[in-house]
């Protein structure tokens, strides 16, 4: 066989294993992460908070703006569950602000986050904050009878979505709100998450948990991330260089995987944007919370993130605790852990966070979008075994 038959086959044997892998998160492939998950090893391990996705997937070959092909959809998370009004405290953060997360001013000027999280595509975050307050206001939630301001985040889609056809509709923001619950959270290509990329390999949703110890209180911390960042090159997984020693599999147009194959055009390997949301029901205040955000970066940054120039890195945490804060009763009693005791809530934070971009990719399956772009899961028995090359490899 000649040299580049070889490289030939070996490229059609990634994408035939990256197209069959069975479920299978970190843990599952004995990645050494550090900390002790909470049962579902989800955001959802924080008593209350619920998730819903809206997942659209249609048509297939050239894009045609306004028909597709269709690869995107919307994600909600609500930190008390879907049928509660009490906002919980809150703080964000940007790492890189090419990106947009609605609400955010009311969030740090009033500490408090009013209703679910959405997350999305770029061009789909005005829909979704309407349907948002549509749909508050159909349940009688209106803040005072009078405004809302909901929080709405995005990556963008647009090398396998049709992303300028507005295929993201109100009735999908509601669909993913009406969905939301409790539980084990699905992750890779779906609601939000559907059409992204991350370190050139297939992206999307992805979560995970951290419990403390009892001496360090005992509290969960839960991260989901949509993630859609980062060049292949840089990607490294438990401290091993993934990115490098996987470096084929790269985004491109059919025919993938022959002679004139190649990396897709105007698909730049830095483009791209990750939204975190971190939830815990530890009893922190607002600039805590905002300090617990800051921390999801280092997360970002143990898998090789650094956050490019055309990156929207942006962060959301808030706390359970504290119920019925916002009430207007006077003087407001609330509880706030001390400062001395929050690095171990950091530490989950980065843990978390890192664990989630990880499950992330994982769950995520080869996809084929607009102009035939596909882009490759990344593949699960080639990353075991660079892993146990570099003996970072769990038994």
């Amino acid at each position: 066989m000649t040299l580049a038959l070889l490289i030939v086959a070996c490229v059609l044997a990634g994408v035939r294993a990256a197209h069959g892998q069975k479920p299978e998160r970190g843990r599952d492939l004995g990645i050494p992460f550090e900390g002790t998950t909470g049962p579902l090893n989800a955001i959802t391990d924080v008593g209350g908070v619920e998730v819903g996705h809206r997942t659209l997937v249609a048509g297939s070959g050239k894009l045609v703006v306004g028909k597709g092909p269709v690869r995107t959809g919307v994600t909600a998370v609500f930190p008390r569950g879907k049928d509660s009004d009490d906002p919980v405290f809150a703080g964000w953060f940007t790492m890189n602000g090419n990106g947009e997360m609605t609400g955010t001013t009311w969030v740090e000027e009033s500490g408090f986050l009013w209703g679910p999280v959405m997350i999305t595509n770029t061009h789909s975050v005005g829909v979704v904050r309407d349907a948002v307050i549509e749909w508050v206001v159909r349940r009688g939630r209106l803040l005072h009878d009078e405004w809302s301001l909901p929080v709405v985040a995005e990556t963008w889609d647009g090398g396998l979505n049709d992303i300028n056809g507005f295929h993201v509709t109100k009735q999908d923001a509601w669909a993913a709100m009406d969905s939301a619950r409790g539980g084990p959270v699905a992750e890779g290509n779906v609601g939000g998450g559907t059409g992204m990329v991350c370190n050139q390999f297939k992206g999307g949703i992805g979560t995970a948990s951290r419990r403390l110890d009892p001496p360090d209180g005992g509290y969960t911390v839960g991260a989901l991330v949509q993630c859609n960042y980062g060049r292949r090159r840089s990607l490294r997984i438990a401290g091993v260089p993934v990115g490098q020693e996987i470096s084929d599999l790269v985004p491109c147009r059919a025919p993938c995987g022959g002679p004139r194959s190649g990396p897709a055009a105007g698909i730049p390997p830095d483009v791209g944007s990750i939204i975190i949301v971190v939830a815990t029901d530890a009893p922190l205040l607002p600039h805590q919370l905002q300090r617990i955000a800051r921390r999801a970066a280092l997360g970002v940054g143990r898998l090789g993130g650094v956050a490019s120039n055309s990156s929207g890195d942006i962060f959301i945490a808030f706390s359970t605790a504290n119920p019925h804060a916002s009430r207007d009763s006077g003087l407001a009693q609330v509880a706030m852990a001390a400062n001395d005791r929050i690095t171990p809530l950091f530490e989950a934070t980065v843990q978390a966070t890192e664990e989630a971009i990880v499950n992330a990719m994982l769950a995520a399956q080869t996809m084929t979008g607009a102009d035939d772009l596909t882009v490759y899961a990344l593949p699960h028995d080639r990353l075991r075994g660079v892993l146990k090359r570099y003996n970072r490899l769990n038994p």
